[in-house]
């Protein structure tokens, strides 16, 4: 690899990230939170009673999201992300919890400062987008 390649820095976001392991790492870390911290009550209820399938799917849907693996569609297809969250509330509340809950796992697991505030800028994007509450 030449110099001039090497300061280029990671291609994706998702070899900024450290790849899949660090991947799932943070998604992890993102779902102990939401049982852990009462804080993310509202979030947490709207997941059901057991968080394994979700688990896999942010794991899945993030790693193509993020300019790895497309896992999420090889399984589902494209993600419809919001129709697919439609069944579900989310409102300001739960949007602004599972923002500060991913803020938290990225922090946690000592993600870069810029990329974490670049990813946080889309995550703010896509959760509002997901909105299906005027509160």
């Amino acid at each position: 690899m030449e110099a001039s390649e090497a300061s280029q820095g990671p291609a994706t976001a998702y070899e900024w990230v450290g790849g899949e392991a660090r991947v799932r790492a943070l998604v992890d870390r993102f779902y102990d939170l939401m049982d852990l911290e009462p804080g993310y009550a509202e979030l947490r209820a709207a997941h059901g009673d057991t968080l394994d399938s979700a688990r896999d799917k942010l794991f899945w849907f993030l790693c193509g999201w993020l300019g790895g693996p497309n896992h999420y569609t090889e399984r589902f297809g494209h993600p419809r992300l919001r129709a697919r969250h439609m069944p579900f509330k989310i409102g300001i509340k739960e949007r602004d919890q599972w923002l500060a809950c991913m803020a938290q796992a990225m922090r946690e697991l000592g993600v870069d400062a810029e990329l974490a505030t670049r990813l946080e800028q889309s995550f703010f994007q896509t959760a509002d987008w997901m909105r299906n509450q005027g509160v």
